[in-house]
């Protein structure tokens, strides 16, 4: 299973290095095909303005999540949560967009990020496509 992986990813990246637009890829072995799309995967951090009350960063919490969902309604944003015990990682975010760029954009409206209280780290990630987490 490992060495399936590993070449799938090799073929991967080696088709993302000729085609850069090009999200998608299948791999046939014997009679499975498996299709790769990529994704942007994004790493939302402890932000550097963290000092509003905790009334404040309550309300900034719930406009977070209302943001979410509305980047999820979209069909822009498929997994969200954050991270046990925080750190300075606080979260993640997994975008079904075509650039780093666009997923940036729209995280950048998230008033979490807006107030300094998140800060954003993205780049692309390749998944199955269809994969489902239980």
């Amino acid at each position: 299973m490992k060495k399936l992986l590993l070449v799938i990813l090799l073929i991967g990246f080696t088709i993302v290095s000729h085609a850069q637009d090009q999200r998608e890829f299948s791999y046939t072995e014997g009679d499975t095909t498996y299709v790769m799309k990529r994704y942007v995967f994004m790493l939302l951090n402890k932000g550097e303005t963290r000092t509003q009350d905790s009334t404040e960063a309550a309300k900034i919490q719930e406009q977070h999540l209302a943001h979410l969902n509305k980047l999820s309604k979209m069909g822009k944003l498929i997994v969200a949560g954050p991270f046990e015990e925080g750190g300075d990682h606080r979260g993640l975010l997994i975008f079904d967009v075509a650039t780093v760029d666009e997923a940036l954009k729209l995280e950048a409206e998230d008033p979490a990020v807006k107030t300094g209280r998140l800060s954003m780290e993205a780049f692309y990630w390749w998944g199955a496509k269809g994969t489902v987490i239980r």
